[in-house]
């Protein structure tokens, strides 16, 4: 039996204001500097770097990126979303996973702005070529494409149903509906785009065409006119939910034992 802390609770909590930051940075660059955004995540980064005391925040989102990582981890390891194991409940579980790798990538350029005041260029790349390496290393990515493609489903669908306010305290501000809706969806846009990247870097271009991390996939909408800004403005509407999230999400036991979370009964 695993059991929660309040370390972790706390963990998870600095997580979410991390994801906050993260979003509500790359809602704000896209829709007012178009030379940062065509910097892709660095982007993001270059900016935070450039706020007050903008290192204590890069550290503050080094920690919190990884450690909602490790939270959406725990989704398929633990299953502590009570997501279940049917088809629809792997495919959930599997998009989790995605999230927290693409997290921990994330956390990694934090780190390396932190630390450096820089970071490599290409290391999605590098990492994607690095997989195709092995024998069905493109069977990998597409697996990997397919599960993003999965959480931007089900981004999509929790915008529209409302079915996140189940895991928010009641004594959530009355707005936190409409911004999670408008939010899910502009993030489902962006994964959409990670997840293609991915499919046609692994199974359709043989590793010629890019893969995609969050601030690329934003860049690489900014020909598209209205969808563009939409997206821009729902990414930073979702930052602001993800504050609200940060105060109000309800954590749930890291207890295989524990059964079902209330907002699930």
């Amino acid at each position: 039996m695993v059991d929660k802390s309040e370390k972790f609770n706390w963990l998870v909590r600095v997580g979410y204001f991390s994801r906050a930051i993260l979003y509500s940075v790359l809602g704000m660059i896209a829709l007012t500097s178009a030379g940062k955004i065509s910097e892709g995540t660095n982007g993001i980064f270059m900016a935070v770097e450039d706020f007050p005391a903008g290192q204590y925040i890069l550290w503050l989102m080094v920690l919190g990126l990884a450690a909602y990582a490790m939270f959406r981890f725990a989704s398929p390891i633990f299953d502590i979303e009570n997501e279940g194991s049917d088809k629809t409940g792997w495919a959930k579980r599997i998009g989790h996973a995605g999230s927290g790798i693409g997290h921990i990538a994330l956390a990694y350029s934090a780190y390396q702005f932190a630390s450096t005041g820089s970071a490599s260029g290409g290391g999605a790349q590098a990492a994607a070529s690095g997989v195709l390496s092995f024998d069905f290393g493109g069977i990998v990515l597409g697996i990997l494409g397919g599960a993003f493609i999965a959480t931007a489903f089900f981004q999509f669908k929790k915008g529209l149903s409302g079915s996140f306010m189940n895991r928010i305290s009641a004594q959530a501000p009355s707005a936190t509906r409409w911004l999670g809706g408008a939010g899910y969806a502009a993030r489902g846009v962006v994964y959409a785009v990670i997840g293609w990247s991915l499919i046609n870097a692994g199974l359709l271009s043989g590793g010629s065409e890019s893969v995609k991390t969050l601030g690329d996939a934003v860049a690489s909408l900014a020909g598209e006119g209205a969808v563009f800004t939409v997206t821009a403005a729902g990414l930073l509407v979702f930052g602001l939910f993800s504050f609200v999230l940060a105060r109000y999400r309800i954590i749930p036991e890291l207890d295989a034992d524990a059964g079902i979370p209330k907002f699930r009964s």
